[in-house]
């Protein structure tokens, strides 16, 4: 198994068996791509999930062969021959192929014609030896067989059945339809002048070459077929395909041949053409939803690991017209303070009111920043705040996506029972200000608002998908044991939603964590588990200082010994730099404990800056003022703007006018890329130039390049 995996991934197979013992034995990915360096070889997290994701694939093939070798046996039709090339197969399609035959299925054309027992004259034409075969065919004549056309035809349903479950054949058919095949689309019977179908309306007269199809076009082509608006095939080069069957199945020009050509076509027509053109869109749309989970799981991760504010006491808007803006004022903790309503917008106008509340929340809160959510009448209230309040304060744009769903989820209902979706949705965008990881969390990633068809995909691999992300987003910050929620320590390594619970109870109960090794009282929590999580919790002001570090409670001692090493306290080891470069690390490799440079040079790193949060600052978005919506704009305006969503033709940026524009991935940069993601992120301030605009239909195009 290690063999295989290390084949198709290209990693040594040393490594792949260690990540499987390592996974065996319950490890998380996080844990063995931060503490288990050693043992793996310095595998990253990334390798390491692929290890994983092949291990699975691996797995569920040998489950497959013992179901198809239980029903072929059922059947009584399993020879050693067929058994050993099912045990022997190592790619799904071929298994699939030998399982082919003895799939139950419908009655067909070719069960019928064995029923009139005409199997015999289908093996002897098949073989094209003796052209006796076709004389005296009266033989078979019967109720249902009253004629030599009749016969023949019959035997050429058997024929063309048997060509068409051929394994070798198929094999080298689905290597033309793979790579030499081209995909067509056309509206759907009677769909062209339908009101849904003008979406798809690109693709009315649409063919290129399957295998450079874009992701993003191909997902497209597969909703418009879905929602049976288009008609979409895939057509094999016939130059390439035809050579190969005719090689494949014919043998000389006699007259036997003639019939395995027509059955060879019919086989061809009826039954190769339909079954790979539907293994093709599985395939294309497997490497499609692969391809848009991707790029799904990259903004995720950007958005999840967005610069933190840090505590401050923060004011935040939910921003409305006719129903007022929501106020709350958070403590540094996320705790809230306080909650009222301004309308300083029309229709109500009550603008020195407004500025009265806000003063006053600002003195009586002692508040740091304004949090703005950016939906509707986002814009007017940031240009209310920075043109009507005298503060000098930073206001920030806050990316609301998904404050709604949270705001009306049972998270939100436990956390504020009392208080209505509103405040709901106005305390979470403060808090993503404050930690956008720790509030983000909450929210089922894809209603976060990024990404590219990703209600299309495969539903189990992109929630797969952004587990792994949530969990390496959360592992990779590290998370303040004492003030997260139980939602947080959900995701860390070793945890899950019953022991996070238990965790928060435990907390409540002791009044506060003071040691990562009180983590061990806690209710089921147990020794693997508090292995897995303890070096990913901070403490701060701990009895232990290593307790508000990454290093793994397994390391202390170490870490005492290599303070012992240059006449330094731990605590007084910490930050300093000047005696941490002074260890000698390889007299501490320690091959039986598993300690090697690797580990010691995190180690080091650690606390040379112990805590530091990976994630940078937050930092204030300045909008042009003098633009507010799209009516501001002309051609070549330049703009800042903030990227909101990235996708495999290009980039969303906010620019302050409710409508994002977009800058085609050509736009972006002066050199060639691949993907947005080579050279900006989610998140990032940019400056931007309008390039066209499309009024009546909200379309802004842009350009980066200047």
């Amino acid at each position: 198994m290690e063999k295989l995996i290390s084949s198709r991934i290209s990693i040594k197979e040393s490594k792949v068996k260690a990540v499987i013992d390592l996974l065996n034995e319950g490890a998380t990915v996080p844990f063995i791509a931060r503490y288990r360096k050693e043992a793996t070889g310095n595998l990253n997290e990334v390798e390491i999930i692929q290890i994983k994701e092949e291990l699975e694939k691996v797995e569920n093939l040998i489950k497959r062969k013992e179901y198809i070798l239980a029903q072929i046996r059922e059947q009584g039709k399993l020879t050693p021959e067929l058994e050993k090339q099912i045990q022997e197969t190592m790619e799904l399609s071929i298994l699939e192929d030998l399982y082919l035959p003895y799939k139950s299925k419908r009655k067909t054309k070719a069960d019928v014609a064995k029923a009139l027992g005409l199997e015999p004259l289908a093996k002897q034409i098949f073989e094209q030896k003796d052209d006796r075969a076709l004389q005296n065919l009266s033989k078979y004549f019967n109720e249902t067989l009253k004629s030599t056309n009749d016969v023949l035809q019959g035997a050429r349903d058997i024929v063309a059945e048997w060509i068409n479950e051929d394994v070798v054949l198929r094999s080298k058919l689905r290597v033309v339809f793979e790579k030499e095949s081209a995909i067509f689309s056309k509206p759907a019977r009677g769909k062209k002048d339908h009101e849904d179908a003008q979406k798809f309306s690109d693709y009315f007269e649409y063919n290129e070459q399957l295998s450079s199809c874009p992701s993003h076009r191909f997902l497209a082509l597969m909703r418009g077929m879905d929602l049976g608006m288009l008609k979409v095939s895939v057509v094999a080069d016939e130059e390439r395909a035809v050579p190969i069957l005719k090689r494949h199945c014919l043998k000389g020009y006699s007259d036997l041949t003639e019939q395995v050509k027509l059955a060879m076509t019919d086989a061809y027509e009826r039954l190769l053409v339909p079954s790979l053109e539907n293994e093709m869109l599985a395939l294309y749309k497997q490497k499609a939803d692969e391809d848009a989970i991707g790029v799904f799981a990259l903004n995720v991760q950007q958005l999840l690991l967005a610069s933190p504010l840090g505590q401050k006491r923060v004011l935040a808007l939910d921003p409305g017209f006719r129903t007022g803006c929501k106020v709350v004022c958070l403590s540094e903790t996320g705790e809230l303070l306080h909650k009222t309503t301004i309308f300083p917008h029309e229709p109500q106008n009550e603008t020195e009111k407004s500025i009265a509340i806000i003063e006053k929340c600002v003195t009586d809160y002692k508040i740091d920043v304004f949090a703005v959510g950016n939906g509707t009448a986002g814009r007017e209230t940031y240009a209310f705040l920075k043109d009507k309040l005298k503060t000098e304060l930073p206001i920030y744009m806050v990316n609301e996506s998904g404050a709604s769903i949270y705001s009306a989820s049972a998270i939100a209902r436990e956390e504020f029972p009392k208080e209505d979706i509103t405040v709901r949705g106005a305390v979470s965008i403060g808090r993503r200000l404050m930690d956008p990881l720790a509030e983000l969390v909450k929210i089922d990633p894809k209603s976060i608002g990024v990404g590219q068809y990703q209600h299309d995909v495969n539903q189990t691999l992109l929630q797969k998908k952004l587990t792994f992300v949530v969990e390496s987003a959360v592992n990779g910050v590290g998370i303040n044991l004492n003030t997260a929620s139980k939602h947080l320590l959900s995701y860390v390594s070793g945890l899950g939603p019953a022991l996070a619970q238990n965790i928060v109870e435990y907390k409540e109960k002791i009044g506060g964590f003071t040691s990562r090794d009180q983590l061990k009282k806690v209710p089921r929590l147990g020794d693997k588990a508090f292995e897995q999580c303890a070096g990913f919790l901070r403490i701060r002001n701990g009895k232990h200082v290593l307790d508000n570090s990454s290093v793994h409670p397994e390391r202390y001692s170490l870490v005492e010994k290599m303070a012992k090493s240059v006449n330094c306290p731990i605590d007084k080891l910490i930050g300093n730099e000047l005696a941490l470069n002074e260890i000698q690390l390889s007299t501490f490799i320690n091959e039986i404990e598993g300690v090697g440079l690797p580990t010691l040079q995190d180690i080091v790193a650690e606390l040379k800056k112990p805590g530091l949060d990976p994630r940078g600052m937050a930092e204030e978005m300045v909008f042009e003022d003098k633009v507010r919506s799209i009516n501001d704009l002309d051609i070549g305006v330049e703009l800042n703007g903030i990227i909101t969503n990235m996708t495999n033709f290009g980039v969303f940026v906010d620019i302050g006018v409710k409508q994002d524009g977009l800058v085609h991935i050509s736009q972006i940069s002066q050199k060639f890329i691949k993907h947005p993601s080579e050279v900006v992120s989610l998140g990032q301030q940019v400056k931007v130039r309008v390039l066209e605009l499309d009024i009546p239909r909200k379309r802004i195009n842009l350009t980066m390049k200047f």
